[in-house]
């Protein structure tokens, strides 16, 4: 199976920083208002997601929500969740570390597309 959502060494690194600070984390791809479109990283639960969402998979037992809408422009994509630095300006855990989580992007083959892991939608 093919994941929809991975992440690089350093995002894994923070993630795993970020965990021993703050317990279970979630994310949650921002649809591009304020500080355009990213990754957002939560403490489990406060982003309430709902059947407007979908979960693209798991990284480091952090689940990674995106609005269906916005999964329409990104299905054929695979994410690789990274790090870059610099402030950005939301409320995402790891910018007071002086660090923002990026997303980049590459298109699935034809292969991949049709192994791809199914999506997990919010149950209400």
């Amino acid at each position: 199976m093919v994941q929809r959502i991975l992440a690089t060494d350093s995002a894994l690194e923070l993630i795993q920083t970020l965990q021993e600070k703050y317990g279970e984390l979630m994310f949650h791809q921002s649809g591009g208002c304020c500080d355009g479109s990213q990754p957002m990283c939560f403490e489990k639960g406060d982003f309430k997601v709902g059947s407007s969402d979908v979960c693209l998979g798991v990284i480091k037992n952090c689940e990674f929500w995106m609005s269906k809408d916005q999964f329409e422009y990104w299905k054929h994509t695979q994410l690789i969740l990274d790090v870059t630095s610099g402030r950005g300006s939301s409320f995402s855990l790891e910018i007071p570390l002086g660090v923002r989580f990026i997303i980049q992007s590459r298109l699935f083959t034809d292969e991949e597309y049709e192994l791809l892991f199914p999506l997990t939608f919010k149950e209400d």
